[in-house]
């Protein structure tokens, strides 16, 4: 059963993404604004459930394993700025090519950290070999000139996913700490906290219609990073990364269909890789 969430961890980042992109192309809802509202609304779906599942063993406040959490903190406030703000100004189809290096990076960043860490990222080449050639297939499908224009919002969308995947390869350091619910919590409060402080946003600026879509995006967040944090425990970093990989073809599909942008047949050569390379993993 643990090999199959993360397949629905990939449909909630695709819906994810496509409901950020819905609210962010308003006028009124800006990017620090729409970054406090999602993280209070991910804050609110969590708060139910760490009543039930709770954890934080004393060696989460080692001083080291709180500088590894700050830094998760930091990068994970950086990339979804930088992610919010390619979203705002840019179509969704013409930012996946970017989007679709946060995969490479996690790999790579995986592979490089195992030389220092003892068990905690795969070194089985029979997961990170097939792992490497559907996230290069995936950035060739995703690859196309008139794409790849490298203004202000291609290159932050670029950064965002680096960030983002340096805070996932982070996180895993310490994430047996936790249970993937209070790690996500503990992260997801401080970011609304640091952002609220900081940033003053005023949600009287957000209507009712907003609202309630920040809400139903909080939600597939939490399902999708739970699926995520759930799947670096029990599969392994780079395994979880190869099944999430589905995600951007979820993400073009729903562009398509939703977004009404443009879908390169491309993408389903991608997609038939990606789930060779799956299969060929788990068998």
């Amino acid at each position: 059963m643990v090999y199959y969430l993360p397949i629905l961890g990939a449909i909630a980042l695709a819906g994810g993404t496509i409901l950020e992109r819905i609210d962010l192309k308003r006028k009124k809802v800006g990017i620090t604004l729409y970054q406090t509202a999602s993280f209070m609304a991910i804050v609110l779906f969590l708060l139910p459930l760490i009543y039930f599942f709770w954890k934080m063993e004393p060696g989460a406040f080692a001083a080291k394993n709180i500088l590894i959490f700050s830094l998760v903190i930091l990068f994970s406030i950086i990339g979804n700025l930088l992610i919010f703000y390619s979203l705002k100004w840019e179509k969704v189809g013409n930012l996946e090519p970017a989007r679709v290096l946060e995969p490479l990076f996690v790999i790579v960043l995986a592979i490089i950290f195992s030389f220092f860490t003892e068990g905690l990222y795969e070194r089985n080449l029979k997961i990170i070999i097939p792992a490497i050639i559907a996230a290069l297939a995936l950035i060739f499908s995703h690859v196309k000139k008139h794409h790849l224009t490298f203004n202000p919002y291609f290159i932050a969308a670029i950064f965002g996913s680096f960030f983002f995947a340096l805070e996932l390869v982070l996180s895993r350091l310490i994430l047996d700490f936790y249970s993937p619910v209070s790690f996500y919590f503990v992260r997801s409060f401080s970011i609304f906290l640091i952002s609220f402080l900081i940033f003053r946003p005023d949600f009287r600026k957000l209507d009712k219609i907003v609202k309630w879509q920040i809400l139903a995006t909080g939600f597939i967040w939490v399902i999708y990073r739970l699926v995520v944090y759930y799947g670096y425990l029990n599969i392994g970093v780079i395994f979880t990364t190869l099944i999430l990989m589905l995600g951007p073809i979820f993400i073009y599909l729903l562009a398509h269909f939703v977004l009404k942008e443009r879908m390169s047949w491309r993408n389903f050569v991608a997609a038939i890789i990606i789930v060779c390379a799956v299969v060929y993993a788990m068998i």
